[in-house]
């Protein structure tokens, strides 16, 4: 038997139960802050912050007809901006860490390869060489490393996913100069994230010192004894507006070329290539949205339940489904890092072709991480289909 309907009640308590728990990781940041960046408690700290900034804005946005609308209007951008803000230094360091290690194995090592000799001059005149102002020069590079990484981004395409940088076994001169290229390349990716990811951390501490995280922390706090619902929420069921939530999502999954994603390594993530367009790839916006709709369905359904995710089937289809989009972002946003490392004016061939191929390989993660996905929700459509 079904038990009682939950209403603004239910709302109210998953609310105070999420504005509490940011309360706690606040106060916990707070503690850990003063330790050294990259201290194990404060990250652990801005990921509870996060969570919890993500559920309270995702159900003021799902049930926003229940609560005050000004309200809502006025905390949702604010909670956004909280974890966005929080989330760039992990983001970056994750960055890092994965094209590193796909570097390493596409070079065919098993460890961080010591940098041969010459590589560590050549990997600071590579990371210096974006400084340089010499705009003919600087264009002349942009199209020759664009070229070469493009043609890598084909040849990756078309072979074998584990073929990497290998090359036949005649070629060891060609095999040493790929090497090198590699290891310059993870130089100067190591040099533009690490850069940004300390930034990305100054960021972090300025906004939660600043007056505008202070005033959110003030609402939060309130937020945690008292919930501004509507009159009507006290007798509104919250299973019909989870509901459409779960609709949009699945109006946004009929949207994306799942038959295409069906088929393993098919390609149609490599389609235009190294663009020499800086904007996002436009093929990979839709299955950002699926993502965060996804997202919103899962805390939807949390704050039905009053609880967090369970180990039911559905939830953990749901999760799976979530944890190969996420994939999907990471591999987009890393091949997008590889490919603006390669219009770095002025790198060394060797290196544009390292960041070439290293494009390709990522993108072709982006299209296992399609394939997971579709996967994965098939799956959940059976289910649904059969109940």
């Amino acid at each position: 038997m079904a038990g009682p309907a939950p209403t603004g009640d239910a709302l109210a308590g998953y609310l105070r139960a999420q504005a509490t728990e940011f309360l706690r990781a606040l106060r916990l940041h707070r503690e850990t802050g003063s330790v050294a960046n990259g201290a194990e408690g404060s990250v652990d700290a801005a990921r509870a912050l996060r969570r919890s900034a993500r559920r309270i804005s995702a159900s003021l946005h799902t049930f926003q007809s229940l609560l005050d609308t000004g309200w809502c209007e006025g905390m949702r951008p604010e909670l956004a901006w909280v974890s966005g803000t929080l989330a760039l230094e992990h983001a970056y360091t994750a960055r890092l860490e994965r094209l590193l290690s796909a570097l390493h194995r596409l070079s065919g090592a098993t460890a961080a390869p010591a940098q041969p000799a010459g590589a560590a001059a050549g990997a600071r005149a590579d990371a210096a060489a974006g400084a340089r102002t010499d705009p003919a020069a600087g264009a002349r590079a942009d199209s020759a490393a664009g070229s070469r990484a493009a043609g890598a981004a084909r040849v990756g395409a078309a072979a074998p996913r584990d073929a990497g940088l290998r090359t036949p076994p005649a070629s060891a001169p060609e095999r040493s100069n790929l090497t090198v290229g590699a290891a310059k390349a993870g130089a100067l990716l190591d040099r533009q994230l690490t850069l940004a990811r300390t930034r990305a951390h100054s960021t972090a501490l300025q906004a939660l010192g600043s007056s505008r995280f202070h005033a959110i922390a003030d609402k939060v706090a309130v937020l945690a004894s008292e919930v501004p619902l509507t009159p009507s929420a006290a007798t509104t069921d919250l299973r019909p507006l989870a509901t459409a939530a779960k609709e949009r999502l699945t109006d946004a999954v009929a949207a994306l070329p799942l038959v295409t994603a069906g088929h393993p390594y098919n390609a149609a993530a490599l389609i235009h290539g190294l663009s020499p367009d800086t904007v996002p790839h436009p093929q990979d916006a839709p299955w950002h949205q699926v993502r965060l709709l996804l997202r919103l369905h899962r805390y939807a359904r949390e704050a039905v339940r009053g609880e967090p995710d369970g180990t039911s089937v559905v939830d953990l289809r749901l999760l799976s489904a979530g944890q190969a989009l996420n994939r999907h972002r990471d591999a987009s946003e890393a091949a997008a890092a590889a490919a603006q490392a390669a219009r770095t004016p002025r790198i060394a061939p060797a290196t544009a072709y390292a960041l070439g191929v290293l494009h390709a390989d990522q993108r072709h993660e982006v299209e296992a991480a399609r394939f997971a996905f579709q996967q994965a929700w098939q799956k959940e459509a059976e289910a649904v289909s059969t109940r």
